[in-house]
């Protein structure tokens, strides 16, 4: 009936009763299955979608995004794979921006609290993955970084699933380590050991993606207030290898060899396997003349150049006929060149609203596992973002990573909804302790046991408001 209201039988949840000796851990630790339900509320989908509707705008124009970019960009190739059909690549696009809207969904209607209970194992599931990826794995682009799926016929990158549960642990290490985390042996080492695990298994395959997690990582634990002498002791030991590198890179480079020479050389570097692959890209980056800049890098700068300020508009892209993976590792060039710097400057502000928004739940989180969930899964994914498209416009030597929510679906895209799915739990969790929406008990959640329940990370700021004053 229009005009009815509802009202919560039981006892209030959000009545506080403001003593000095109030311990916040007996409110804020109330799992959702212990919060009454509302009777009577609609339970159509929209009414169920909860958590930061900022977070849902981005992922939603993301997505449009993605559909207008990735059409453009495959339409030529479809046109050829599949005999005159260009929708081909824009329906399977479709359906995995679905499916991803569809994890998110399910990920943030799931309590955060019941990742902590299964992230150790899937960090130990993520290990043996990773090493049966390395020696069995699927070989594309000179990377062994993909599990083939038989009965579906579609590739999983499993150094994706090793982010997310090493993530997952991290927040959970963190959050429970915070009384001994600045103990070397107790607190950093717990701490610091998965990550290195984690880097070492992803970096013969994809050293990029190896270096952008093990820097979210010690970022995640600078905020989490980890020593920072430890933290800059373990960044010198792993810039040892990579300087090694840049100084073989350096070491083997001669200027004056000459262009067909210079091609047997790089074919003989890349026989060696990744760590000749990784050399040649330190030196066309350090070296390369506009003659020798690499391919897909003299296209993108094409791209970027006839786009200017507004673009050529949509699908009128010509570099995307020429650069070999227009919809994956330069898309972000295809955007420059159809949207202009315009448009590629709305991208960059969508991430940073989303980094934003997922600093702010990390500041109104009180929970220490919550906080650094969320922060952590956005750090990766912005830092994913900024290095796609650093490399677009050569700011960085080519990596290989997607743009997240806008290169063209696959397993990646999936675990990328997935981790925004567990940031909007956080977030939806945080509006219920605000009492911004109706609490409500989502199916299948268990009560978490006591020794369980994560401290409050701004526990000394409330119990210092909560003193009598003088």
């Amino acid at each position: 009936m229009k005009g009815k209201r509802y009202r919560v039988k039981g006892p209030e949840p959000y009545a506080l009763n403001l003593k000095p000796d109030f311990r916040m851990s007996t409110f804020f630790n109330k799992p959702f299955s212990e919060m009454p339900p509302v009777r009577g509320v609609g339970g159509g989908l929209l009414k169920r979608t909860k958590g930061d509707k900022y977070i849902w705008g981005i992922v939603i124009l993301l997505a449009i995004t993605s559909l207008l970019v990735v059409y453009s960009a495959t339409g030529s190739l479809a046109y050829k794979m599949y005999k005159g059909n260009t929708e081909v690549y824009l329906f399977k696009q479709f359906a995995f921006i679905v499916l991803g809207i569809i994890v998110i969904y399910f990920a943030h209607r799931i309590n955060y609290t019941l990742y902590s209970r299964f992230a150790l194992y899937l960090f130990l599931a993520a290990i043996p993955l990773m090493i049966f990826t390395y020696f069995f794995g699927a070989t594309i682009n000179d990377g062994s970084r993909w599990i083939k799926l038989p009965i579906i016929n579609m590739t999983f990158q499993t150094s994706d699933l090793a982010k997310l549960g090493l993530f997952m642990y991290l927040s959970r290490q963190l959050s429970r380590k915070q009384e001994v985390i600045k103990d070397f042996k107790t607190g950093f080492l717990p701490i610091i050991i998965p990550i290195g695990i984690i880097c070492m298994l992803i970096a013969p395959a994809n050293l990029s993606t190896a270096l952008l997690t093990g820097a979210t990582g010690l970022l995640l634990m600078f905020i989490g207030r980890a020593q920072v002498k430890h933290i800059l002791s373990t960044i010198g030991i792993a810039l040892v290898p990579v300087l090694l590198l840049i100084a073989v890179a350096v070491g083997t480079y001669d200027k004056n060899t000459e262009k067909q020479t210079k091609s047997v050389a790089i074919s003989e570097l890349k026989s060696h396997g990744r760590i000749g692959t990784w050399i040649n890209r330190v030196q066309d980056f350090m070296y390369a003349s506009d003659e020798e800049t690499p391919y897909q890098v003299q296209q993108a700068k094409i791209a970027i150049a006839k786009g200017g300020i507004i673009g050529v508009g949509p699908g009128n892209s010509e570099a995307k006929n020429f650069m070999p993976h227009p919809y994956s590792d330069m898309i972000y060039a295809v955007i420059l060149e159809e949207y202009g710097l315009i448009g590629g400057a709305i991208i960059i502000f969508m991430y940073l609203i989303f980094l934003l928004r997922c600093i702010r739940l990390f500041r109104k989180c009180p929970f220490a596992f919550g906080a650094f969930l969320a922060l952590g899964l956005s750090f990766t994914l912005v830092i994913q973002a900024m290095a796609n498209m650093a490399v677009a416009v050569n700011l960085v030597p080519v990596t290989g990573v997607t743009l997240p929510l806008v290169s063209m679906g696959g397993s990646s895209f999936l675990f990328t909804c997935a981790s925004i799915g567990i940031v909007l739990s956080v977030a939806r969790n945080v509006e219920q302790l605000e009492g911004r929406i109706p609490p409500t008990s989502p199916q299948g959640e268990a009560v978490k046991p006591v020794d369980e329940v994560e401290e409050p990370i701004n526990k000394k700021r409330i119990e210092k408001e909560l003193e009598p004053q003088p």
